[in-house]
């Protein structure tokens, strides 16, 4: 911490309170959270052997798709879109079943608890999305813990899920949500980049362990235009870049 985030603590905890007070909640977007998605093309012979590509997504609101209506709107909905059209993963799979694990507010603890608790899958998963950060970053979740917590995670993912590919999406800009004010957008910006290297640190440790960064100045919308209304969550714009990058990513991967 440096020495003017000392002297604007007063500040910060009047901000953040104020935003937690005033700042608009919106809901989980609707819909199904599991399912199975064909591959096959009807009019055409596959190669696929009816392999199926198992798709576990767990973590925060932003995996729960705040900041659309619909969970085809969200990360899910975009990135199955996304997947179906790779035609090497069509030739690879024949269906994609897929599973969404995600609550507002949850911190990369919560998430772990929920694995936990969660049933052992009956077949392993493929490709496990973790999503989580910004509570953690919000909570100001010290660095040991968040590494032991990262760690945590990626140890039960493989063990009880069998997960053959873990992939942690880079923590969003904080500092640009236009809901927090400054210079606490300042403050909380800095601690999502800490954390954020740290995750980048953990993934760079484990063998089929990715860290999926996102890149929004190659978008075709500004920064500021990829928030909902609450000035916090991503909007459907910005849940359709954000899948359509971590589909090369999987990929890759496969």
């Amino acid at each position: 911490m440096q020495l003017k985030d000392i002297l604007f603590i007063p500040l910060y905890l009047h901000q953040g309170k104020k935003l937690k007070r005033t700042a608009m909640r919106l809901p989980e977007a609707s819909g199904e959270r599991h399912g199975s998605l064909s591959l096959a093309d009807p009019d055409q012979a596959t190669s696929s052997e009816g392999k199926t590509l198992n798709l576990m997504i767990v973590g925060d609101s932003a995996a729960a798709g705040v900041g659309t209506d619909t969970q085809d709107q969200a990360l899910v909905g975009q990135l199955l879109n996304s997947l179906q059209d790779i035609p090497s993963l069509k030739a690879k799979f024949a269906q994609i079943d897929w599973a969404v694990y995600a609550t507002s507010g949850h911190t990369s603890f919560d998430s772990l608890r929920r694995l936990y608790v969660l049933a052992s899958p009956p077949n392993p998963i493929d490709i496990m999305i973790v999503n989580v950060g910004v509570n953690d970053t919000k909570r100001n979740v010290s660095i040991n813990r968040w590494r032991a917590q990262l760690e945590e995670i990626i140890v039960i993912a493989k063990r009880k899920f069998g997960a053959k590919h873990i992939i942690f999406p880079c923590l969003p800009p904080m500092a640009q949500m236009p809901a927090i004010p400054k210079p606490l957008n300042g403050f909380i910006g800095a601690k999502a980049d800490q954390l954020d290297q740290v995750l980048q640190q953990v993934c760079e440790r484990y063998d089929n362990v990715t860290y999926a960064p996102i890149d929004f100045t190659q978008a075709d919308f500004k920064v500021d235009e990829m928030f909902a209304i609450d000035g916090l969550h991503p909007n459907a714009t910005a849940y359709t870049y954000w899948a359509s990058t971590l589909a090369v990513q999987i990929e890759g991967l496969l």
